[in-house]
């Protein structure tokens, strides 16, 4: 582990955790006793994926679109290299939201025989760490205010904010207060796997009721809407996870023959010292509760503890974000199919390579609705 990673993670040591687990959780103390991990994500070589999404629909009575979102994030871990697409309806490239999420918006006429649409982009990516983001320059004040900003799902006030003011009560410093909110969450959601897709995110039932019970759309929302109540910039990032772990947990991974499942929502916040900075207490969750048949109910565990350490400031290049809150999306009244793809290059220092790629691939069948449906 890195120096500038120990500091984060040592300042503000025992802030946060105050609140203990749930009784349900505390009453099952016996965890499993294998070798600690080792999870400590650097940058370095950068991994190449082409990714191909494939959408079928049924000739139907009605007119169908279609959105594809395009990974639209250009940062120094990841960057995109292009994308193409193909339809037999009207395809265009859109943008949509303040944030200008981009994406690839397919039409077919009623009656349309065999509709589809196939978009492939390419995209480099590396792992990360807080000290990179030290040498990043300062942030935008509208970028900054756009990801203070209360939502529908994830309000500022109320419960929001009481939970947030007593998470962080004795910290000092954005560092500190953002230690306190991660440590929070970790102590006190819990991975649900019985929830519908990766969850809807809504922070203010969740408090409200005491279920904290959810996947990452909802326990990272939850750490974003914690600290935009108490004034610290966040905002969550969405995309999917196209390789296996190179540390060895099976849950951080991508599974090499379907992408099925692969989406993942991870959460960045923005430091004054260090700038947006990557948090997945979510996926210290998932960790806990199916890196093994026993439901690990402690992060100090040793399979836990070094992969809650590492998320808290870093992230493993394995996956490609897209844009906030957007996946693939369809308004069509019969069934609809999806076919993933991922082409991936051998580690290289400049993003290309002339190795013989890597296939993996995954189909899905749903009827089109909300992008809810596919998170």
């Amino acid at each position: 582990m890195n120096t500038t990673r120990r500091a984060l993670i040592g300042r503000a040591a025992g802030l946060g955790a105050a609140a203990a687990l749930p009784g349900a959780l505390l009453a099952q103390t016996s965890t499993p006793t294998k070798a600690a991990r080792r999870f400590d994500p650097e940058p370095g070589d950068w991994r190449t994926f082409e990714v191909t999404t494939r959408i079928d629909l049924p000739a139907t009575t009605s007119a169908t679109r279609v959105w594809v979102p395009l990974p639209s994030v250009q940062t120094p871990w990841q960057q995109t290299l292009g994308h193409t697409f193909s339809s037999n309806g009207q395809a265009r490239l859109a943008s949509a939201g303040a944030q200008g999420v981009r994406m690839v918006a397919a039409e077919f006429a009623p009656g349309a025989a065999q509709p589809f649409v196939e978009v492939t982009s390419r995209v480099r990516t590396q792992s990360r760490d807080e000290s990179q983001a030290r040498r990043r320059a300062a942030e935008d004040s509208a970028t900054l205010r756009e990801a203070l900003k209360p939502t529908r799902l994830l309000p500022t006030d109320g419960i929001v904010r009481g939970t947030a003011v007593k998470a962080t009560r004795g910290a000092r410093g954005d560092e500190a207060k953002t230690r306190a909110i991660y440590d929070w969450v970790v102590a006190n959601a819990y991975r649900e796997p019985k929830v519908r897709g990766c969850g809807e995110g809504d922070i203010k039932t969740m408090l409200e009721t005491g279920n904290l019970g959810g996947k990452c759309a909802d326990l990272n929302a939850l750490f974003v809407g914690l600290c935009r109540s108490v004034g610290l910039p966040a905002r969550d990032v969405y995309g999917i996870r196209l390789a296996p772990s190179a540390f060895g947990y099976r849950e951080l991974g991508g599974n090499p023959t379907s992408l099925k499942g692969a989406q993942h929502c991870r959460a960045e916040v923005y430091l004054q010292a260090r700038g947006w900075t990557a948090m997945d207490p979510a996926d210290v969750a998932k960790v806990m509760r199916q890196e093994t048949p026993e439901w690990i109910k402690q992060a100090g565990n040793p399979i836990v503890k070094r992969g809650n350490e590492g998320l808290l400031g870093g992230g493993e290049g394995n996956g490609g974000p897209t844009t906030p809150r957007t996946t693939c999306s369809c308004r069509a009244r019969k069934r609809a199919s999806w076919a993933f793809s991922c082409t991936r290059w051998p580690r290289t220092p400049m993003g290309a390579s002339t190795a013989t790629p890597r296939t993996i691939s995954g189909t899905r069948s749903r009827r089109g609705r909300s992008l809810h449906d596919y998170r």
